[in-house]
């Protein structure tokens, strides 16, 4: 037995058993993706000692005051950015407590009042709070800038003293957060009030809440500098010029449109310009049946909000193409790095790394650069590009893990941890992430693709069809893999005549896409057919193995395995 003063921090989760009873296997997913990525990680990057667990809490113990209340605080931040966009009868959210006090410990577990105290207190805090004693208020008093609240004696349960209790205010940040910041490279965009062209004074709040939705949506593009509505409705019923607007807010580019009534139908043009030359880069117009105005603003929102994006990069790529890399800021050179990242091949991927490690350099902390750092170094992982796969996989995580602290709120950042999750056949941590990326950005069709994608390794691909279909109809510049995915997808739901029609259209195929198609033909019994894409297999791949490619697969069902197997056996890879 051994008795020491220690700092305590007692955390439990508010309203643990209505969310297992609503939803028990999501709610102890999600919990455990918290304590994975976010609590236990504060807790040792704090020096904190995790010493009992329960279903719900946990005591950790500090040799630290100061250092209990910089993790109490840092866990209950970005617990708040997390739930930001989650329904409110969904969230996970903590009370903690904190005490100074005497602490026994005995085969590795503590007792005491000082224990005591904690768990009381933690109680008393209010949910997504933090209540400490004032032990603890004296400790950091002079030593971390905070907000405390005096609450006053407390009569605690089975305390025979009253205890005085303080609430930690953590609005303003007390740890060094990253704020938000502006690259003078990355773009900017305002979009103008729509105009009202048809005379009807009903089709002005259509015009102006058409506006608000794009600017909305934009804005969950982390990579768009996007101006904000009051800003830009100060342009509203006034005649633009181009120039002066772009001089004024500092923006390169610059979105207008109009929404016409003609009779029983609306016309909504939309154009994207250049605001340095004056160039139409897109431009492009939807007209829809006039029966429900919120279901066509929200129709037309997602397709504009959708293409947008793109149109700019690709403006941005035709800029880049004419710029020296020792010249490019840290946005550009991402930008250029998932351009290399897209062709998908060892010598674009080293030129990739290169890139985005110069990205990080120039700017640290850009959560962008981080997850695009990851996906990249995961596709040489994948395709076995490096010579260290587990130093590699350790980079990988490392830049997941900052990316996440940077901005828990990029979609970026959660499509790609969910990417990186399937590779590891850790299904269900990848689904958390996938929901965290659409609700983030539910018009991203990086993200809407992978959600297809997604379901058809659990085993839905009905499902996935649809959502990959929707990524391709968000952006008709979708890059070619798009057809690799719906090619999957169809094969999976026994479409084969379908997955073929998706892998023709594939300029270049890989030897995984040969065999799936490879495959396809085997189930429809077409032997020459199937003999043509087990030679492409042979002469990309000579060490093409049939066993090593079914463990690449992540499936969550053994029967969709044993359907590409069985597949490529009636196709004749024994023969290979």
């Amino acid at each position: 037995m051994e008795q020491r003063l220690a700092a305590i921090l007692a955390a439990d989760m508010a309203g643990y058993s209505r969310l297992m009873e609503a939803d028990e296997s999501g709610t102890l997913a999600r919990l455990r993706t918290h304590r994975i990525e976010l609590v236990d990680p504060a807790i040792a990057k704090n020096k904190g000692r995790i010493i009992k667990t329960t279903g719900d809490g946990m005591l950790v113990e500090f040799q630290s005051v100061t250092d209990a209340v910089k993790c109490a605080v840092e866990i209950q931040q970005r617990m708040k950015r997390r739930n930001s966009d989650v329904p409110q009868e969904r969230r996970i959210e903590f009370r903690i407590g904190i005490n100074l006090g005497d602490i026994i410990f005995e085969d590795e577990d503590i007792f005491g009042d000082g224990v005591n105290i904690a768990s009381r207190i933690e109680q008393l805090a209010d949910v997504g709070g933090i209540c400490v004693t004032a032990a603890v208020a004296t400790q950091i008093a002079d030593r971390l800038e905070i907000a405390m609240e005096d609450l006053g004696e407390k009569t605690l349960k089975n305390i025979s003293r009253p205890v005085r209790l303080y609430r930690i205010g953590f609005d303003s940040p007390v740890l060094p957060e990253v704020e938000a910041k502006r690259s003078i490279s990355k773009p900017s965009i305002v979009v103008l009030p729509f105009n009202n062209m048809s005379g009807d004074p009903e089709q002005e709040f259509f015009a102006d809440g058409l506006t608000e939705d794009i600017i909305t949506e934009l804005s969950r593009h982390h990579e768009l500098f996007v101006i904000s509505r009051n800003s830009s409705f100060v342009y509203k019923n006034r005649a633009v010029n181009v120039r002066e607007v772009a001089e004024k807010l500092d923006v390169q580019y610059l979105v207008e449109g109009s929404v016409r009534k003609i009779g029983d139908r609306v016309r909504v043009t939309v154009q994207l310009i250049d605001t340095a030359n004056d160039a139409h880069i897109w431009a492009d117009k939807y007209d829809r049946k006039l029966d429900d105005i919120f279901a066509i603003q929200d129709e037309v929102t997602a397709a504009i909000s959708a293409t947008l994006p793109g149109r700019v990069e690709a403006a941005q790529r035709d800029q880049l193409a004419r710029a020296k890399p020792a010249n490019m800021a840290a946005y550009e050179c991402v930008l250029a790095a998932k351009v290399l990242h897209h062709r998908s091949t060892i010598a674009d991927n080293e030129r990739a790394q290169t890139l985005i490690g110069r990205a990080v350099a120039l700017d640290p902390d850009y959560a962008h650069a981080h997850a695009w750092r990851a996906c990249i170094l995961g596709q040489a992982w994948v395709h076995n590009w490096c010579e260290d796969r587990n130093g590699v996989w350790n980079d990988i995580m490392a830049a997941l893990d900052r990316a996440l602290a940077l901005d828990d709120n990029d979609a970026d950042v959660h499509r790609i941890l969910a990417a990186v999750n399937v590779n590891n056949n850790e299904l269900t941590t990848a689904r958390y992430h996938q929901e965290r990326a659409l609700a983030l950005n539910p018009n991203y069709d990086l993200v809407v693709v992978q959600q297809g994608e997604l379901l058809t390794w659990l085993g839905r691909p009905e499902e996935g069809i649809e959502w990959i279909r929707k990524a391709m109809q968000l952006n008709p510049h979708h890059p070619e893999r798009f057809w690799s995915h719906l090619g999957k997808a169809h094969f999976a739901a026994r479409q084969y005549g379908e997955a073929i029609e998706a892998f023709m259209h594939l300029s270049t195929m890989d030897s995984v896409q040969h065999a799936f198609a490879a495959a396809c033909y085997g189930w429809l019994g077409d032997e020459i057919a199937a003999a043509a894409h087990l030679s492409k297999i042979r002469t990309l791949d000579p060490q093409f193995d049939l066993d090593s490619f079914i463990a690449t697969l992540h499936f969550a069902q053994e029967s969709d395995v044993q359907h590409v197997r069985e597949g490529l056996l009636k196709a004749g890879i024994a023969d290979l």
